[in-house]
């Protein structure tokens, strides 16, 4: 049995290095990469150029450049990855800063509110409440988007009041454009 074994041995071997690729050296390596730089698709004739300048077979030629061809594509995408997760970051560094920003207006805004409703918390004089039902009372805050009305409603039922108990002693006062001030109110 052993020289059945040993005959078996002599031919598995002589078999699997007819199909042992050759491992490529660094000059060929250097070749390939060089050609991979100036085309990153293979074509057939340059193929076999190739396996001929290199003495390997076009096989081996052909799945070095799929190998390769997957590695870079790889290293690509970790480079779009990189670069998305940089922006991502910066996105959000920029919206947490803008949301700072935003709780910053926000309290400026109502410090503003409130000073704007402690001026106006002590009620005008009777006479000075039709120039109010003529102008309004309400001011605002325009940010080139939206306008936000600041009233203080104590003083805005005070002026209606007023401009209601003034319309039933005059009937007849009209407003500058000839409108009744309680025309508008209603």
């Amino acid at each position: 049995m052993n020289v059945f074994n040993s005959q078996n041995q002599k031919q598995h071997h002589s078999s699997s290095s007819k199909h042992k690729k050759k491992r490529l050296n660094e000059g060929q390596v250097r070749l390939l990469e060089a050609s991979f730089d100036a085309e990153k698709k293979l074509d057939p004739e340059r193929k076999f150029h190739l396996a001929h300048e290199l003495r390997v077979p076009p096989r081996q030629i052909a799945i070095w450049y799929q190998n390769k061809r997957a590695r870079w594509k790889n290293q690509s995408l970790e480079v779009d990855y990189s670069s998305l997760q940089m922006r991502l970051e910066t996105a959000l560094s920029e919206k947490k800063q803008l949301e700072k920003e935003i709780d910053n207006l926000r309290g400026e805004l109502k410090r503003t509110q409130d000073i704007l409703l402690a001026s106006q918390g002590c009620p005008p004089p009777v006479s000075s409440f039709s120039s109010y039902c003529d102008e309004g009372s309400s001011t605002f805050y325009d940010d080139g988007r939206r306008s936000f009305e600041i009233v203080d409603q104590t003083s805005q039922f005070q002026e209606l009041y007023a401009c209601l108990m003034m319309g039933e002693k005059e009937q007849t006062v009209l407003s500058p454009t000839g409108l009744n001030q309680k025309d508008f109110w209603v």
